[in-house]
């Protein structure tokens, strides 16, 4: 048996034309486009391609880029005044700053500053908890892409037994809060689980978002389950890698998700669709 592998870019794009389409009606109605603000602190050469990525798929829908770039040596108070201003600014629908921020600003803290309405990595406390509660509105990118992407393929989640390997703020944990709402009995794994082997090798669906290259061992994968990896990983050689043990695990799973080309598309796409949906919300209130 070999796996079906998930083409994340496929269904990305094909999610980016509907937001573009939307867009496009809105301007034929006399509404603005949606604006994002990309807020980029420091010259990490990883994070200047996300945000590039970022603005290029704005391009592609029709979605107004705004870049601050600052640099590495900016105080928090400086960068807590240019989050004020945006969250004050009309014009402005969805706020994001890139991680990893300069080791003397508090990522908590400016996280948390962002205004619940435009935070469009739905990474803030309140919109993780309209989730939890399952009212969810602003939803974590990577995993409300994960579970677009699995509803794309056809996967029915209802029932399944979900195992999350990471429990980080902007994955692991609103993964398992979208695996809850999808109908999924869900568990979580991190680095003091017990016999990590043993809950995955049971798992039908098995989501990788722990950030260690080939963590989970290919042998561990049930034959016929789901593996999603959100791991990306640069090796010594250069190339990228996820967390799990791609080569085997394609030869036991009914589904897996490559890397690079699987989830992180998924991610930017439903970052554009947010911010979309951060300027609709806003129309209605």
């Amino acid at each position: 048996m070999s796996a079906h592998i998930i083409d994340g870019k496929q269904i990305a794009n094909q999610l980016l034309d509907d937001i573009k389409n939307n867009i496009d009606q809105r301007l034929q109605a006399g509404k603005r486009a949606p604006c994002l603000a990309v807020v980029l602190v420091g010259d990490d050469p990883a994070s200047a391609i996300y945000v590039r990525n970022k603005q290029l798929a704005c391009e592609k829908v029709g979605i107004v880029s705004q870049a601050h770039r600052l640099p590495s040596t900016i105080s928090q108070n400086d960068l807590f005044s240019l989050i004020q201003s945006l969250n004050q600014d009309p014009e402005t629908d969805g706020i994001l700053v890139q991680s990893p921020l300069p080791h003397h600003i508090d990522e908590t803290a400016i996280l948390a500053l962002i205004d619940p309405a435009k935070d469009v990595d739905g990474f803030h406390p309140y919109n993780i908890g309209l989730l939890a509660v399952r009212q969810p509105q602003l939803r974590s990118c990577t995993p409300y892409g994960v579970i677009k992407m699995l509803q794309a393929s056809g996967i029915n989640l209802k029932g399944l037994d979900a195992v999350v390997v990471g429990v980080s703020n902007h994955v692991g944990r609103p993964m398992g809060l979208e695996l809850l709402l999808a109908g999924c009995t869900v568990t979580s794994c991190h680095r003091h689980t017990k016999d990590l082997a043993a809950h995955v090798q049971r798992a039908d669906l098995v989501v990788a978002a722990a950030g260690k290259p080939g963590l989970i061992k290919g042998e561990w994968i049930k034959p016929g389950a789901i593996v999603v990896d959100i791991g990306i990983n640069r090796l010594p050689d250069g190339k990228l890698a996820g967390d799990v043990e791609f080569e085997l695990a394609k030869s036991r799973a009914a589904y897996i998700t490559p890397v690079p080309g699987g989830v992180g598309p998924m991610t930017v796409a439903t970052l554009m669709e947010n911010t979309l949906k951060a300027l609709e919300l806003r129309e209605q209130a």
